[in-house]
Formats: structure tokens, C-alpha cells, sequence
């Protein structure tokens, strides 16, 4: 195979990094093949806030190195897509005058400009700005306006932001193990792109996206993404729910959600049967209701979902999707979630399917919860030639070295 790009992506979760390095062909680059990927489990970060720095960058280079002996390439700049629950979608309209009578790229950038710029940013960092849409005089609902003939542009933007503090910690440790950040996603976009399809997108969809300390809600319409927003509640919680309620550790919590929660609703109940601890645990040899455990589950994932009902009220969508709730990560595999989901948001329900060629696809990363790191490649070959435009970077060569040195210099 003649390979043109190699590209590597980092994907950072509450609990795990994960490492995929790809290549695109030369002679078609709508097809790639998976070099390396490697993950790791991490106990240095918190709700994605780093509670360990020498932790963190052991884990990030564990996975890194791992990865790269996968693949025998060095890495040396990679693309980071990660969530945190300090992230914020704000939205913002601008309207500013065009320079001729056509509109032109300038002037779209310079609209975006101003609509990010009268944004309270006490703290933050923008990390994306996605226009919804624009409009021109006097014609609305405008995809692409370039090359339009107006007097004046408006937009309306979803600007994205992050706490600055987090998204300094990330660099510094990416940098301390000379890695050289290209871009940065957040999953909030990541994921959709790579889970909807066109007609999703225009029809309207909510896509939810269930992480271990927040839920990620997006709805499209038309194309465009329309209401985004972060719900403080997780995995995380649903486990914490049954540690407390079944007086169990949280490891054994968790093991139970994972190999016997069942989900209830009005059209799915649950038998009552009971499992002895002693067959997970040994510490533990006593029994448990699986009703009870799914009486547990379910509140939660009930709750979790009525403030997925309210986000849709606000924007007069309850019920009103005609293309379903989608949802991707581990989220999807809780047993009869989709039958709940149907219940509580009184929407056709399915679990996301990532719209790349299967045949290209590893196995290993088929899994919905791989949906936000596949789009993070798709928009790295997109926007390749931005970030390569220069062929020599002396600075960089240097790094390179010393990284080199610093993998096979004894401790």
C-alpha cells in the first residue's frame, strides 16, 4: 500500500486515552487503514479535569508509545478530541456589512469574528465557532452565502468554550511529551458528524451521547446544528446510585452494571430473580434482587432522559423529531434503554452506527463509543493541507530529537 497521510488522534476520556494512528491512501483518500491503536486506563482524571499531572503524561505516553510500536511511526503532532464538563455552547447573532456587492470569504470569517467577539469569556477559551445559519437582506436560513450578491451578512453561531485552566493543563501535558497539538474537537461535534447521516440531519435528529460524569445532547435540523448542550449526569451516577442502594462497593457497582442491570419500563418488566455477590465478589456473600437493581438503574436513566425531554421542550421539539434519538458510547448498551427511551421521550429510539465503510473499519473501533475519534480523523484529512502548509519546521525537528533520546536514554 502507498500511504499519502499518516494522521494520529488522541481521544481523552474521564477514565481512559485512547491512541489511533491512520494512514490514507495515495491513490484514493476516502479509503485508510489503522496502524496502531492503544488504550489505556487512567485514574489520573477527573470529570477531564487533571487531578495527576506526572500521572496524566505517563498514561498519554504509555498509550503514545504503545501505539507507535504498533505502527513503526514516530508521532509527533496528533489531533485531540475530548469532552469535559467545563465545556459551554453559547449562541450568538451578528450582522455586519459586506465589502463589494458579492459576499466573499473574508467576509464570513469577519461576521464569525464579531459574533465570538461580544461573548462574555470571563475564564474561557473558544475552541469552535458553527455557524447555523445566515442570512442575507432579506433571505434567511442560508447554508453557504459565498458568492451571494448582499449589502449585509448575519449569522447565528454556536460558539464553543471551555475552561481555560483545563484546556492549559492539556496542552502543557501534551507538550512535556513533545506532542504538538494540530487541532482540538470537542466529542459534543465529533460524534454526530460521524454518526448522522444527510437525512438525519434534515429531517431532525438528537443525538445523545452518554459519558461517564455528563450526557452530550445535540439536535439538527436541516443540516445544521440547531440546540446543543451538556446535562451534568452520567454512568458515573447510575453506578454510584447502586453502590449506595445495594450497600456494595463502587467496583462491585460497577461490575453489576455492566453484567446484570436491566433496564424496566411500562412495556418491559423485569423477573425477580436474585444473584449471589459471592460468584463477583468474595468479600461480599449475600444476595441481590435484580428487580430491585433495576429499579435502581432506571430512576436515574429516567432522570437523565426527562432533562433530555425538557432541552427538547425549549426548543419546541418534545416529540417532534421524525428521524428518532440516537444514541452512541456505552450508554447504548444497557439492556432495553431503547424501549425506556421510547417510554420517557415519546420518540422512536435506535443506537448510532458510525457511517464509514465497514470494510475499512477495524473491529476494534466499530463500537459506537469509537464515533467521536472516527470524526476526529475525518475532519484531520479535511483540513490537512491547512496544518501542513509549511514543509520544513526547524523547531519541530528538534523537539523530535530530544524525544527520540528521552525513549531510549535510561531512567
Amino acid at each position: 500500500m502507498n500511504f499519502d497521510k499518516i494522521i494520529t488522534s488522541i481521544d481523552i476520556w474521564s477514565s481512559k486515552i485512547r491512541t489511533v494512528i491512520w494512514s490514507f491512501l495515495k491513490d484514493n483518500e476516502d479509503d485508510f487503514v489503522i496502524l496502531g491503536v492503544w488504550e489505556v486506563e487512567t485514574k489520573s482524571i477527573r470529570k477531564w479535569n487533571i487531578l495527576d499531572m506526572e500521572a496524566f503524561k505517563d498514561d498519554l505516553d504509555k498509550s503514545l508509545l504503545e501505539a507507535e510500536k504498533m505502527s513503526w511511526e514516530q508521532v509527533e503532532a496528533a489531533y485531540i478530541s475530548f469532552n469535559s464538563s467545563s465545556f459551554e455552547v453559547i449562541k450568538n447573532k451578528w450582522i455586519v456589512s459586506t465589502v463589494s456587492e458579492e459576499i466573499t470569504k473574508e467576509d464570513v470569517d469577519r461576521v464569525l469574528d464579531m459574533a465570538q467577539s461580544w461573548v462574555d469569556m470571563l475564564n474561557k477559551t473558544i475552541l469552535k465557532v458553527i455557524p447555523e445559519s445566515f442570512s442575507v437582506d432579506f433571505e434567511t436560513w442560508i447554508k453557504n452565502p459565498i458568492w451571494m450578491q448582499a449589502r449585509k451578512i448575519e449569522v447565528l453561531a454556536h460558539i464553543f468554550t471551555i475552561n481555560t485552566n483545563i484546556l492549559n493543563n492539556i496542552k502543557k501535558a501534551l507538550a512535556d511529551v513533545w506532542i504538538e497539538i494540530l487541532d482540538i474537537f470537542p466529542n459534543l461535534l465529533t460524534a454526530p458528524e460521524s454518526t448522522l447521516n444527510k437525512r438525519q440531519k434534515e429531517l431532525w435528529v438528537v443525538l445523545i451521547d452518554m459519558w461517564a460524569s455528563t450526557t452530550w445532547v445535540s439536535v439538527y435540523e436541516e443540516w445544521a446544528l440547531i440546540h446543543s448542550v451538556v446535562i451534568p449526569f452520567g454512568g458515573d451516577n447510575v453506578t454510584n446510585d447502586i453502590a449506595l442502594w445495594a450497600r456494595v462497593s463502587i467496583e462491585l457497582a460497577e461490575k453489576l452494571k455492566l453484567e446484570y442491570m436491566t433496564l424496566s419500563s411500562e412495556s418491559i418488566k423485569v423477573s425477580s430473580k436474585s444473584i449471589k455477590l459471592s460468584k463477583i465478589s468474595e468479600l461480599e456473600d449475600w444476595e441481590i434482587d435484580l428487580e430491585y437493581l433495576s429499579q435502581i438503574a432506571t430512576a436515574r436513566y429516567e432522570e437523565i432522559l426527562e432533562f433530555i425531554n425538557r432541552e427538547l421542550k425549549s426548543i419546541w421539539k418534545e416529540s417532534m423529531l421524525p428521524e428518532w434519538a440516537i444514541f452512541v458510547w456505552w450508554a447504548s448498551k444497557a439492556k432495553w434503554l431503547l424501549e425506556l427511551s421510547k417510554d420517557v421521550l415519546k420518540l422512536p429510539s435506535f443506537i448510532g452506527k458510525i457511517q464509514v465503510n465497514d470494510e475499512l473499519i477495524d473491529k476494534k473501533i466499530s463500537d459506537p463509543s469509537y464515533a467521536s475519534i472516527i470524526w476526529n480523523l475525518i475532519l484531520a484529512n479535511k483540513y490537512w493541507e491547512e496544518y501542513h502548509r509549511f514543509a520544513i519546521n526547524f523547531s519541530w525537528i528538534l523537539e523530535s530529537i530530544k524525544k527520540v533520546f528521552k525513549k531510549i536514554m535510561p531512567n
